[in-house]
């Protein structure tokens, strides 16, 4: 929870005490506060300077302050912050309880090595401000598309007509990222499984792509997966260039597949769009070097450039764990220049560079921006998606590591939670948000239009609905990583997620809303852009429930003969009838016994007789999937 900010022009002189009713007399409390006021006039009040780091613990502060952490402590209990005494605090905090025990605070100058953690910190998007030594970097280039419509054949191609027009290397070896030569310009491909790697690189806050090359087969078209792809593109705001592959097969239909893309928002340049579009082939070659030569022309206009002459900042692409040289990452440096002898911090690790190879397994002395890197030395694996910042020493990046550990416990304290259609008008009233990004998905594809023109209708002046992804089946992983990434909100029409995307949903907190009726998909929306929507309530899902005999008893009822296969099932939950995955019915517990008995609950392992509430047509093995709903705090 953020704390209360309490920061008035001059401190003012608390009171005594509160007045209670009856207590104390109106003269007497007039005569007691014009005291005090005398005592100590604001006007009279010198606030003492202090100085405070970007992070602190609860004790340091009590000793620069000179008080003891009981006073720190008790001050932060008034803003609404309970900490322990080790326990570590930022500065806007630091500053406020400062503030109200008579100080003046400003945030200390950081320490020789914390800059180069600061940009680090940025991720990705990192602006330049040595304009004079800013020179040209290679784009970093992403290739995204459908399950075998010929990703990696295409990148295939591009290594071997770039070998074939410079130097072969040594032994090839997978990397993740490399880099090939157009017109005497280089380009980093980065080889990612696809979308679903590239969205939660940006949910971790990594932002390494320039452009999108989009694969579509000639002979299958726009496929959901493509779909997905440019939605995630789109999201990410890199431009994309088109390479239609396969065009060498007789199915090939390259005239129907651009009428596809512009029904998916992608208008390429011969419809009168912008959209570069190359016809290639990755078996033949045919169309690599204009495509190549394309993906230069997207990425003039976007004036690429970085310093090399800096400490270097970079990010994790790929890292594992070898068994001949430890923790090893894949680094793609964006600004400055890493060598070898280099001490980095990456997130939680540090490690001082031993070795750095680049894809044809020869050893590199130095890698600038734009350049790809395998890095040995490290301490432990990295995330992909982390930082990799340059520091002066090893004894800088131990204290640069313990100092963001701090700086990430005391964010916890008061962590800002995920936009949600309850914080919504918040969001909205503060200025904070222009955009809200929803992800669509619903059980049949007829749903997705009339859902999403009566929401697109909702687009205000205060605020700007935007579709970023739509599509039919369950939510799954990809889904929440986009939400994640666009910091959006996931509308579910008669679909739900999958166990994978269930559990990052919970862990990440994205919000995630379930509906039946399209009516009050809107109405929630329009309610919570003006502040009124009412409290959610969320499906907490306590068990599930094997029909295993069905038993008739008087004339319509029959009653399911069951099994607990885990949770527990209760007297009044909510029921879902699922019959070969598929739901039936949706309704509620009338009856629940054990034997001849009336039960209340039926834990794992046991078994029961379940009545369900306008509902008869039990078949054996039926599942029930028992639930039940609790306000959303």
């Amino acid at each position: 929870m953020p704390p209360r900010r309490r920061r008035p022009p001059a401190r003012r002189p608390r009171s005594p005490g509160k007045k209670r009713k009856g207590a104390v007399d109106s003269a007497a409390e007039e005569a007691t506060v014009e005291a005090v006021a005398t005592e100590v006039a604001p006007e009279d009040v010198v606030l003492r300077p202090l100085d405070i780091p970007r992070v602190l613990t609860v004790k340091e502060l009590g000793d620069l302050m000179e008080l003891p952490p009981t006073d720190v402590i008790k001050e932060l209990m008034k803003n609404g912050v309970m900490a322990a005494i080790n326990q570590s605090i930022d500065f806007e905090t630091a500053a406020i309880v400062a503030h109200d025990l008579g100080f003046e605070p400003s945030e200390a100058a950081p320490e020789e090595g914390d800059d180069a953690t600061e940009a680090g910190q940025q991720g990705a998007v990192i602006e330049e401000t040595e304009g004079i030594e800013l020179t040209q970097r290679p784009p970093v280039v992403t290739v995204l598309g459908h399950v075998d419509h010929g990703k990696t054949s295409l990148l295939d191609a591009v290594r071997k007509a770039n070998v074939i027009g410079g130097e072969a290397g040594g032994i090839t070896q997978h990397i993740g990222a490399y880099q090939v030569t157009a017109n005497g310009q280089p380009i980093t491909f980065l080889d990612t499984p696809g979308h679903a790697a590239f969205t939660a690189m940006r949910a971790r806050g990594a932002r390494v792509t320039d452009v999108a090359v989009l694969v579509v087969a000639a002979d299958d078209g726009v496929m959901p997966q493509t779909k997905e792809a440019i939605d995630h593109a789109h999201a990410a705001g890199v431009p994309i260039v088109v390479a239609i592959t396969k065009i060498d097969l007789p199915g090939a239909q390259p005239d129907r597949v651009k009428q596809q893309l512009a029904e998916n928002e992608i208008n390429i340049e011969e419809y009168g769009g912008d959209t570069i579009c190359v016809l290639v082939s990755g078996k033949t070659g045919e169309g690599v070097p204009e495509l190549l030569e394309n993906v230069l022309v997207a990425s003039e206009v976007l004036e690429l450039k970085a310093n090399p002459n800096r400490p270097a900042i970079g990010t994790v692409i790929e890292a594992g764990m070898d068994r001949k040289s430890g923790a090893t990452a894949t680094v793609l440096v964006q600004t400055g220049t890493l060598h070898v002898g280099d001490t980095v911090v990456v997130g939680d690790t540090s490690g001082r560079i031993k070795a750095m190879i680049d894809e044809d397994g020869k050893r590199l002395k130095a890698a600038g921006p734009g350049e790809p890197a395998v890095i040995m030395g490290l301490q432990d694996v990295p995330q992909a998606g982390e930082t990799v910042t340059a520091v002066k020493d090893e004894k800088s990046a131990r204290q640069i590591v313990v100092q963001g550990l701090r700086e990430r416990k005391a964010a916890s304290l008061h962590a800002q939670p995920r936009v949600t259609l309850d914080t919504l008008f918040g969001e909205i009233s503060a200025g904070k948000m222009k955009e809200l990004n929803l992800i669509l998905k619903t059980d049949v594809q007829g749903s997705i239009e009339p859902i999403r023109q009566s929401l697109l209708q909702l687009t205000s002046d205060q605020v700007r609905i935007k579709i970023i992804h739509s599509g039919t089946g369950s939510i799954n992983e990809q889904d929440v990583m986009l939400a994640m990434a666009s910091s959006g909100i996931i509308i579910a029409f008669n679909t739900r997620p999958e166990p994978g995307a269930e559990r990052l949903i919970e862990q990440e907190s994205v919000d995630l809303r379930h509906y039946d009726v399209i009516y009050n998909i809107t109405e929630d929306v329009e309610k919570a852009l003006h502040g009124m929507l009412e409290p959610t309530y969320k499906e907490v899902i306590t068990g599930h429930v094997e029909v295993r005999e069905v038993f008739q008893v008087r004339r319509r009822n029959s009653v399911a003969g069951c099994y607990v296969r885990d949770g527990e099932v209760t007297r009044n939950d909510l029921v879902r009838v699922f019959r070969e995955e598929e739901q039936i019915t949706e309704t509620k517990i009338a009856s629940l016994r054990r034997f001849q008995e009336d039960a209340r609950e039926v834990q794992t392992g046991f078994e029961c007789g379940v009545v369900l509430e306008d509902f008869t047509d039990f078949q054996q093995g039926d599942l029930l999937e028992i639930y039940h709903r609790e306000r959303d705090n």
